[in-house]
């Protein structure tokens, strides 16, 4: 997807324009993905994910259980014919474990459509960039439609969508940190550039955070802990259902201009 730079018109800068929200070739209704880690359950999963208006959920193979019948699957509670499922590769190191673990995920379930995640190290999680890149290469010519988590690099940005992303999926901040979108410069640069969807990808914290995502022109935000781990998981993703649209209707919107000095909302001049 082609996004709209707010470049001066004639008179005043032009509006972005609105899209839906394509992703592969699958139109979703809501900007706002969700996971599937950190729940209680896979009953207050299912209740949050209601709540959220997502249509799209993560899930994390190596984590998540997906097939055994004799324990809790998380099927049972979110009907995969309602949902598109998108299996991830968190906890993979290495290249070859995240393509080795999608593939059990298309044997599994028959799900093409994955997020790539490769990481560096345990302590902070950023991605590896160069197994990422790497990785991306090998699943785009084995047929999968790679979304790929990233750093907020645009160069590596540049490259990933250039092996065949079809989203990309830069980090607000460190996995599970809830600190917001720590390099909006970053972000905005990759969106400017980029021609697939661009989503943001942890680090969001609260509401506001989500909305400063969407505000800077991202196509969409997907979070975990935000939800799961606040005191009422339901409410918070209600919250966050509303806080992305509202930063999307925001970014399409255009906002005023930042001024060093006061602007009266009323004329000063001709007062009795």
């Amino acid at each position: 997807m082609t996004h709209a730079p707010n470049t001066p018109a004639a008179s005043s800068p032009a509006l972005a324009e609105d899209r839906p929200f394509v992703v592969a070739g699958r139109t979703l209704a809501s900007r706002l993905i969700i996971g599937t880690g950190k729940y209680q359950s896979y009953e207050d999963n299912a209740r949050a994910l209601e709540a959220s208006g997502a249509d799209m959920i993560t899930v994390a193979v190596r984590r998540v259980n997906l097939s055994d019948p004799s324990q809790p699957r998380l099927v049972d509670f979110i009907d995969p014919s309602k949902y598109v499922f998108l299996p991830n590769t968190a906890g993979c190191f290495t290249g070859e474990d995240a393509v080795r673990t999608l593939r059990l995920a298309r044997e599994a379930g028959g799900w093409s459509l994955v997020k790539l995640e490769v990481l560096s190290d345990p302590k902070h999680l950023y991605p590896d960039m160069a197994e990422t890149l790497r990785a991306t290469d090998m699943l785009v010519k084995e047929g999968f439609d790679v979304m790929v988590y990233c750093s907020d690099d645009p160069v590596y940005a540049r490259k990933l969508e250039d092996a065949g992303a079809c989203a990309i999926m830069p980090l607000g901040a460190p996995i599970g940190s809830g600190l917001g979108i720590q390099n909006p410069v970053n972000i905005r640069l990759i969106i400017e550039a980029a021609s697939v969807p661009v989503i943001v990808d942890a680090g969001v914290g609260t509401a506001s955070d989500a909305a400063v995502a969407m505000e800077l022109g991202c196509d969409g935000v997907l979070m975990n802990t935000a939800i799961a781990e606040a005191r009422d998981p339901v409410r918070m993703a209600r919250a966050m259902k509303h806080a992305v649209i509202a930063g999307r209707e925001a970014y399409l919107a255009g906002r005023m201009a930042k001024k060093r000095y006061a602007d009266p909302s009323s004329p000063l001049a001709g007062l009795i």
